[in-house]
C-alpha cells in the first residue's frame, strides 16, 4: 500500500472531513499537524507551492486537498490511488 500523509492544522473543517473520508474508506494515513509549527507550514509551502490545508501527499507526491480526495472518491478511484 502506498504511504499517505495528511498535513493538517486546527481549526480546519476540510482537514476533519479529509480524515473522516480516509477513515471511512479504510485508508491508513499519517497525520502531521502543523497547527503550532509555523516553520513546518513554511517548509510545506516551499515544497508543494500550496498554502492551504489539508494537503495530501501519496508516496511523496502532492495529491491535493479535501476536494481532490472527494472527487477521487466520487469517481471510485480513491482506494486505487492508495493501493
Amino acid at each position: 500500500m502506498k504511504k499517505v500523509t495528511l498535513y493538517s492544522t486546527e481549526p480546519c473543517a476540510f482537514c476533519r472531513n479529509a480524515k473522516a473520508l480516509l477513515d471511512a474508506r479504510g485508508i491508513p494515513y499519517e497525520e502531521i499537524d502543523l497547527a503550532l509549527d509555523a516553520e513546518g507550514r513554511m517548509e510545506l509551502a516551499r515544497r508543494t507551492g500550496m498554502m492551504t490545508f489539508p494537503q495530501v501527499v501519496i508516496d511523496g507526491v502532492l495529491f491535493g486537498g479535501f476536494r481532490e480526495l472527494l472527487a477521487a472518491d466520487r469517481d471510485g478511484d480513491l482506494s486505487d490511488l492508495a493501493a
